[in-house]
């Protein structure tokens, strides 16, 4: 299988999305659209999963159309998507749907609570590290799949092989210490989670989270 990563951040890979890639020997690829305007092509294009941005996709900028071209053809042709924060709002306006300021900024490590058992093996809480302050409506026909404490729409099922989520179970160790050294500035302005980046780096990565990582993306490939 070949999996095609779009990356817009440098401090946002992929994390332990490039384990679950290793131990299943498919081939990953990443792209950077926003440095080299360059996207993959549907065919070949087996999984595709969409990491965040300090972008919106309400932004009018070339390469975030673009992606919304590649999103279209891969629900149009029932590819596997897996979208995360702004890949997961990308989704949601590729199918028409708003993107709008969330009822708070989370930034820090917060609480989901999973909202439907579609998926097996899935702890009913967990801790995720978030890092937004903006949200999508969940599409129609979608289940959503993960609320917090602060904001209900944190992640949907669309079909069988569509996952969006407003928060991040991907990050390793080495990847929150990326994040928070580079952006933690915006740690520090009107958050509602009121963490530090310094409490965010010492708070540790929780082991379910790879676990659960690996669960979302055997279900839409499987």
């Amino acid at each position: 299988m070949r999996v095609n990563v779009l990356q817009h951040a440098p401090n946002e890979g992929p994390g332990s999305i490039q384990d679950w890639c290793h131990e299943h020997n498919h081939e990953m690829f990443v792209y950077h659209p926003t440095d080299f305007g360059i996207l993959p092509t549907i065919d070949e294009t087996d999984l595709l999963v969409i990491l965040g941005s300090p972008n919106s996709p309400n932004d009018k900028l070339d390469w975030i159309k673009n992606e919304r071209v590649l999103i279209k053809q891969m629900l149009k042709a029932n590819k596997p998507i897996l979208g995360i924060c702004f890949g997961s709002q990308q989704i949601a306006k590729t199918l028409g749907y708003e993107v709008l300021d969330a009822p708070a900024k989370e930034v820090g490590w917060a609480p989901v609570y999973l909202q439907d058992h579609t998926i097996e093996n899935i702890p009913k809480k967990l801790t995720a590290l978030h890092w937004h302050q903006q949200m999508s409506e969940i599409p129609e026909d979608a289940k959503l799949l993960f609320s917090s404490d602060l904001v209900k729409n944190q992640g949907y099922l669309l079909g069988n092989n569509v996952i969006g989520l407003q928060f991040h179970f991907e990050p390793k160790e080495d990847n929150v210490r990326e994040i928070a050294i580079n952006d933690g500035a915006y740690a520090l302005e009107n958050n509602d989670l009121h963490q530090t980046p310094q409490e965010i780096i010492a708070h540790g990565v929780p082991k379910e989270n790879k676990d659960v990582m690996f669960v979302l993306l055997d279900y839409i490939t499987k």
